[in-house]
C-alpha cells in the first residue's frame, strides 16, 4: 500500500431502532463502542487521517472516540442533517482538503469487518486500476439491500432495493457499503449526486455507476456476517456473539484452553500466553496481558491488568489495573485495585483487597485483609483481619512493612507508619508509631477473667423475667 491512505467512518446516525437515548455507535460490544472497531481497522492499515463523521450526539461520540484512540490521527466532521450516506461522506471533504490519495469509506455500526478484507479490497483496487472498488456480500435474505449489477462480469452500478425492478431483486449479490475511492474522483462525483430516488436521499451507491463510466470497478466478496451492521439490540447481541467467537477461536488455536468459550469474554487486544487455562465465566478486558501456564478460575474479571507466567487465580478474583507476579496465588474472592503490584510467589487469599499496594516476593495475606497505599517487603505474613488505615479524611498515607515482618490477626496499621525488617506485631494490635526492626509491638489491654460472672448474669436475667411476669 504505497499510495497515501485516509478513511472516512460514518458515525452520524441516531439509531432509532435501538430505542435508546444513546447514539447507536456508542453502544458497546466486548468493552468497546461499535464505532471503535472500523476505526481500529483503518488505523491498523495506516490510514491517516481518519475522519469520523458525527451528527447525533456529536460531542459524546467525539469524546468517546478520542478516549479510545488518544494518540491517533483522528479528525471529526459534522453532518448537520441526515440526508443520506453520500451527504455524510461529503461532510468529510473539508477535513480531507489537504489529502490526495485513496479513501476508505466505512461505517461506525459495522464492527466485524476484518483487516484482511480491507487489505484485499486495496489489492483488488490496484489490480482493477479504476477510481473505486467495493465489497459485496450474499445474505441469505437480500431484502432491503442494494443489489450489485454487473455486465460482462464487471460491476456497472448498484440499485437500492426500493428502486429495483423485480428482475433486479432476484440478484443475490448485495452491496456491503464498504469502498476504497480515489480522492481525485470522490469529491467531484459527490457534488453531482442527486436525490431522485424512492427515499429522497443522496445515495453513496450512485458513485459506483459514475466510477464504472471512467473504468473498471474493482470488487471483492466477503462473508455476510463480517459486513452486517447493527440496527437494534438484537443485532447488537448477535454481532457481539460473532466477535466473541472469532476472538476466542483465535486464542484457542494459539494454545489457550477455554473450558467454555460460550461464557468467556475476551476483548480484542488482550494477550494470552500458551498453555493458559481459563474456566467458564471469565472476562479479560482493557488490554490485559496474561502470561504462559496461568490458571484462571471461574468468574474472574481482569481489566487492564498483567498476570505473569505460572500464576493461579482462584474463582471470582478481580484485577483492575494491577500486576501479579510469576507463580502467585490469588483468591478466591480477592480484589486487586489500581496500582497493585505483586512480586513473584505472592499469595492473596479470600476477601483480601489491595489498592496501590506493592508486595515483595513470597509475601502472604491469606484472609480478610485490606492493604491500601502500602509498601510491603519480601516474606511478609499478614494475618487475617489486618487493615492499613490509610485515609485520615483528607489525605492518603503510606504503610511500610520491611522484609520478613509478621503481622498478627486483627491488626490495624494507622498510616503513616513503618514496621522494620523482621519485626512482629501481636494479634489485635493498633500500630500508631513506627516499630523498629526485630521488635515486638503489642497494644492489647491486659486480659481480666471474672470467675462466676456467667452464673451471676443468668441469675439476674431470671429475676428480671420473673418480675415482668408478676407485674
Amino acid at each position: 500500500m504505497t499510495a497515501p491512505l485516509a478513511a472516512v467512518v460514518l458515525c452520524a446516525g441516531k439509531g432509532t431502532r435501538m430505542k435508546s437515548e444513546k447514539a447507536k455507535v456508542l453502544h458497546a460490544i466486548l468493552g468497546k463502542p461499535l464505532c471503535a472497531y472500523p476505526l481500529m481497522r483503518a488505523l491498523e492499515l495506516g490510514a491517516s487521517p481518519v475522519v469520523s463523521v458525527v451528527g447525533h450526539q456529536a460531542e459524546e461520540v467525539e469524546r468517546a472516540t478520542r478516549a479510545q484512540f488518544p494518540e491517533a490521527p483522528l479528525r471529526f466532521a459534522l453532518q448537520k442533517e441526515q440526508r443520506g450516506t453520500a451527504d455524510a461522506v461529503r461532510s468529510a471533504e473539508e477535513s480531507l482538503k489537504d489529502f490526495q490519495g485513496r479513501v476508505f469509506i466505512l461505517y461506525g455500526d459495522v464492527p466485524l469487518v476484518r483487516r484482511e478484507t480491507l487489505e484485499a479490497l486495496v489489492a483488488a483496487h490496484e489490480q482493477a486500476g479504476g477510481v473505486l472498488s467495493l465489497v459485496s456480500t450474499r445474505p441469505a435474505d437480500p431484502t432491503g439491500y442494494g443489489r450489485v449489477l454487473r455486465a460482462a462480469g464487471g460491476v456497472v452500478r448498484i440499485v437500492e432495493h426500493k428502486d429495483a425492478t423485480e428482475a433486479e431483486r432476484q440478484v443475490g449479490e448485495c452491496n456491503a457499503g464498504i469502498y476504497v475511492v480515489e480522492s481525485s474522483f470522490l469529491w467531484k462525483a459527490l457534488a453531482n449526486i442527486r436525490s431522485a430516488n424512492a427515499q429522497g436521499e443522496f445515495y453513496l451507491t450512485d458513485l459506483v455507476e459514475m466510477a464504472a463510466a471512467q473504468g473498471a470497478v474493482g470488487s471483492i466478496e466477503a462473508d455476510f456476517g463480517e459486513t452486517a451492521g447493527v440496527n437494534d439490540r438484537v443485532e447488537l447481541a448477535a454481532r457481539a456473539r460473532e466477535l466473541q467467537t472469532r476472538i476466542n477461536t483465535w486464542h484457542m488455536r494459539n494454545g489457550v484452553t477455554l473450558a467454555d468459550p460460550a461464557t468467556t469474554y475476551i476483548e480484542e487486544g488482550v494477550v494470552i500466553g500458551a498453555d493458559t487455562e481459563i474456566a467458564p465465566g471469565v472476562t479479560l478486558a482493557g488490554g490485559t496481558v496474561v502470561g504462559r501456564q496461568v490458571s484462571i478460575g471461574q468468574g474472574c474479571i481482569l481489566t487492564a491488568s498483567t498476570v505473569a507466567d505460572g500464576a493461579t487465580l482462584k474463582p471470582y478474583t478481580l484485577l483492575e489495573e494491577a500486576r501479579a507476579g510469576e507463580r502467585g496465588i490469588l483468591g478466591p474472592f480477592a480484589r486487586l485495585r489500581p496500582g497493585t503490584e505483586l512480586a513473584e510467589e505472592v499469595h492473596l487469599g479470600n476477601f483480601v483487597e489491595t489498592k496501590k499496594a506493592h508486595l515483595g516476593r513470597g509475601s502472604k495475606a491469606n484472609h480478610l485483609a485490606y492493604l491500601g497505599d502500602a509498601r510491603i517487603g519480601a516474606g511478609v505474613n499478614v494475618g487475617a483481619g489486618t487493615i492499613t488505615c490509610n485515609y485520615d479524611g483528607v489525605h492518603k498515607h503510606l504503610t511500610e512493612l520491611g522484609d520478613g515482618v509478621f503481622i498478627g490477626s486483627d491488626t490495624q496499621l494507622v498510616a503513616p507508619v513503618k514496621v522494620g525488617d523482621g519485626a512482629y506485631v501481636g494479634a489485635g494490635t493498633t500500630v500508631t508509631k513506627d516499630v523498629p526492626p526485630g521488635s515486638l509491638a503489642v497494644s492489647r489491654t491486659p486480659q481480666v477473667n471474672v470467675e462466676g460472672w456467667a452464673e451471676k448474669k443468668k441469675a439476674r436475667q431470671a429475676s428480671s423475667r420473673g418480675k415482668a411476669t408478676t407485674g
